[in-house]
């Protein structure tokens, strides 16, 4: 990975968190490292059902000519986030928490910045 493209990525993971905040999230953690996997985000807010706690996978593009955010993110990454997930809520889950899986695509171009949040973006393998 070049230092840009991290670069972006770190970007990327500042304005979804703060987008997240503007709409009612609040921030638990941020890149929660289990071996070698880690969530980009995980946070959570208060809804009719109880608390739900959102593991956050962000995809931050300077363009998008290579696909949408969801499609970024395969069936191995789904695995490994899922795998993360588990270790997270066997620590600091709480008994009656939702939860679900988030993908926040960034589209940085130049000056303007797009963020798109998919929610349940996707379903738990049943082999994680």
């Amino acid at each position: 990975m070049t230092m840009e493209t991290q670069a972006t990525g770190e970007r990327g993971e500042r304005v979804a968190e703060m987008w997240l905040i503007e709409h009612g999230w609040q921030i638990l953690q941020r890149r929660f490292r289990s071996g070698h996997r880690d969530i980009d985000l995980i946070a959570t807010r208060d809804e009719l059902a109880g608390r739900v706690v959102a593991f956050v996978e962000v995809k931050a593009r300077k363009s998008a000519s290579f696909g949408g955010p969801v499609a970024a993110v395969g069936w191995k990454k789904q695995r490994e986030l899922c795998r993360s997930a588990q270790v997270w809520i066997a620590r600091f889950g709480r008994p009656g928490d939702c939860y679900r899986f988030d993908v926040v695509g960034v589209l940085i171009t130049g000056n303007r910045i797009r963020v798109n949040q998919v929610e349940n973006a996707f379903l738990v393998p049943s082999r994680a």
